[in-house]
């Protein structure tokens, strides 16, 4: 993956016009370098590609989190958490890091876990895997109504994110680097909620009821679809049957392969019985050859 040097800095700021002055700073050095090279022209339609991709993925996340804003849900949802606006710096720091280029291959969760993005803002965010092997970390608020068992910690945040620690840990065994990963790769989230019972059990988006779902879909169909036309992958891969049957319901005109691999819960006797390896046969089944490095 091309890496050039203001993408350092759109990792290391997120704020506003602080992380856009950096960057226009390190452009404007490298652009000399470049000039010194005699490879300006090259240079520019590099950096001007993946600013705008990474740049693209942070409107769209920012659109998807106010048009989610304002719904409402009923009983059994008792707590409603929005990483994209309470976790908003570390998430769009691995937007901005990770999401700079085309993908061949997007896979795509259900929504956050309560130990995973909602803590970090990152999907499949375990803790330790986010920042330790993503390099990814920063300010997380609380959200607004949290339920006194299910706390925003943030990055102190001890519990881990088991199907967190399973997909990424896979990507870090198979990948080595983060770069590596991400040069044809990106995960994101279908939907961006977390809903919570009022016991603190976690409700997933599909067992909402259909007046509820509705809307919800609709303002997440119109995120992924966007999110496909920037990325322009090859593959969608659903991890789990939900988030692939919303990927073909919100991508009808999609040319390339819409699959799915088998979700990494805990909860899943199948997924505890070796993720990885199912996973990679799956990913196999569907044209993509892990063993190969093909993916």
């Amino acid at each position: 993956m091309v890496r050039l040097a203001w993408q350092t800095a759109l990792h290391s700021s997120t704020a506003g016009a602080t992380w856009e002055n950096e960057v226009v700073h390190a452009k404007t050095r490298e652009r000399h370098d470049a000039v010194d090279a005699g490879v300006l022209g090259r240079y520019d339609d590099i950096a001007s590609t993946l600013l705008v991709i990474a740049m693209s993925l942070v409107k769209i996340s920012r659109a998807l989190s106010r048009a989610v804003t304002d719904l409402r849900f009923s009983a059994p949802v008792a707590h409603l958490y929005n990483p994209l606006d309470y976790a908003r710096g570390p998430h769009e720091a691995y937007l901005k890091t990770w999401g700079n280029g085309p993908k061949r291959v997007l896979f795509l969760g259900m929504n956050p876990g309560p130990f995973g993005m909602a803590q970090t803002g990152v999907p499949f965010g375990d803790v330790r895997m986010v920042r330790d092997w993503l390099r990814i970390e920063g300010e997380v608020k609380h959200a607004p109504d949290e339920h006194p068992k299910r706390p925003i910690l943030g990055f102190s945040c001890t519990r881990s994110e088991v199907s967190g620690s399973r997909l990424w840990g896979w990507a870090k065994d198979r990948f080595g680097t983060p770069e590596g990963f991400f040069e044809d790769h990106f995960v994101a989230n279908y939907c961006p909620l977390v809903f919570m019972e009022k016991s603190g059990r976690n409700l997933t988006p599909d067992k909402l009821p259909a007046a509820e779902r509705t809307p919800l879909f609709a303002a997440c169909d119109e995120a992924l679809r966007r999110i496909v036309e920037t990325l322009n992958p090859e593959f969608v891969i659903g991890v789990g049957s939900f988030a692939m049957e919303r990927a073909k319901a919100s991508l009808p005109g999609f040319e390339g392969v819409i699959g799915t691999i088998l979700h990494p819960s805990p909860a899943s006797p199948k997924a505890n019985r070796g993720w990885a390896k199912l996973a990679e046969k799956e990913l196999a089944e569907l044209g993509l050859h892990p063993e190969a490095r093909l993916l």
